[in-house]
């Protein structure tokens, strides 16, 4: 594959990857039954604050990414991006799914939601193009403390929820059935959407991403 043609692809992936997971994250709140980590805390923040969820995500990856100069972390063009995209299309599809009530729509939302944010997450992470700020943070910890990466997420990840859980975040079998099936998902996805080495000689290197900040593992 070209050098143009790679870099074309690794764009596409990382763009369709972000809108895709503010779309599964949509389905998630739209499902009612449970949310993901950090969407506890965005969604607990909009019920106190009034604002709406997506642009909560905006402002909470912005500050987390302010987080990352004490951590000596540098951001890529998929950081910054992973800071608007997500909150964009989430808001945008919330707007666009009517409210659903039964749970026989509600189940097949969440399990839809769960599956498409798996393959959402595979997609940019495969583009290479720099962790999201919430990973970058994680990553960033377990630099700086020399504490492994999962005991940096973990602790990381249950502050956002017992938060988020507080100020009114949703959380239902829908987390636990995420933190369950991201894991094994994302890792699919990523063999799945995995971009051909760049050929030798290249110009156009990847950012490494850290994949084990993602990724039970």
């Amino acid at each position: 594959m070209s050098t143009r043609r790679r870099l074309g692809r690794r764009l596409i992936q990382l763009y369709t990857g972000l809108v895709l997971y503010g779309v599964s994250s949509a389905l998630l709140v739209e499902a009612g039954l449970g949310l993901e980590p950090w969407n506890v805390l965005h969604q607990g923040l909009a019920e106190f604050t009034g604002l709406t969820i997506g642009v909560v995500s905006i402002l909470v990856g912005a500050a987390v990414l302010l987080l990352w100069i004490p951590l000596r972390q540098r951001p890529g063009l998929g950081t910054v991006s992973n800071v608007f995209v997500i909150g964009l299309a989430m808001d945008g599809t919330l707007a666009l799914v009517p409210d659903a009530h039964s749970v026989v729509v509600r189940v097949p939302l969440l399990l839809a939601g769960i599956v498409l944010n798996g393959a959402a997450t595979g997609l940019y992470i495969a583009a290479r193009f720099g962790p999201g700020p919430r990973d970058g943070l994680m990553t960033g910890l377990h630099r700086r403390t020399g504490r492994s990466i999962r005991l940096m997420r973990t602790g990381v990840e249950v502050a956002v929820v017992v938060s988020g859980f507080l100020l009114g975040g949703s959380i239902g079998i829908g987390t636990v059935l995420y933190a369950m099936a991201i894991g094994p998902l994302a890792q699919l996805f990523l063999r799945v959407f995995a971009v051909p080495a760049a050929s030798p000689g290249s110009t156009v290197v990847a950012t490494a991403t850290p994949e084990r900040a993602i990724l039970p593992g």
